[in-house]
């Protein structure tokens, strides 16, 4: 499976859940404030954005590591499944690329609110 393909099987659902909940709450979206029993029930939230970054890391961290035990192998002669051990690191690339432009876009709206006038 891919790497964007993983952490959206297994953290993206949970977000947007979430988001219908509260939209489904909200009549109107989420333009109104919500109501006091709605804030005390939700706070703090189990799943947040914080525990879907964690993920995120998680599975860039373990992408990499089984990249580096398959490359390993084949280097060592104990397997001869270098396609894998290359598709592998393909995919490491692929989520650790995922991760720093999620990073940049974190980033990048952070400046963004900096710089807004209140």
């Amino acid at each position: 499976m891919s790497p964007v393909g993983s952490v959206y099987s297994s953290l993206i659902p949970q977000a947007l859940a979430r988001a219908d909940a509260l939209r489904e709450k909200s009549p109107a979206g989420l333009a109104q404030p919500l109501p006091d029993s709605v804030r005390a029930a939700d706070a703090p939230p189990a799943n947040g954005f914080s525990t879907m970054l964690d993920g995120l890391v998680e599975t860039v961290g373990t992408k990499q590591a089984e990249a580096g035990a398959l490359t390993q192998r084949v280097l060592l002669g104990e397997s001869d499944q270098l396609h894998q051990s290359v598709i592998a690191m393909q995919e490491a690339s692929v989520a650790f690329t995922l991760m720093v432009e999620v990073r940049n876009k974190l980033v990048e709206s952070y400046q963004e609110l900096m710089r807004l006038q209140v």
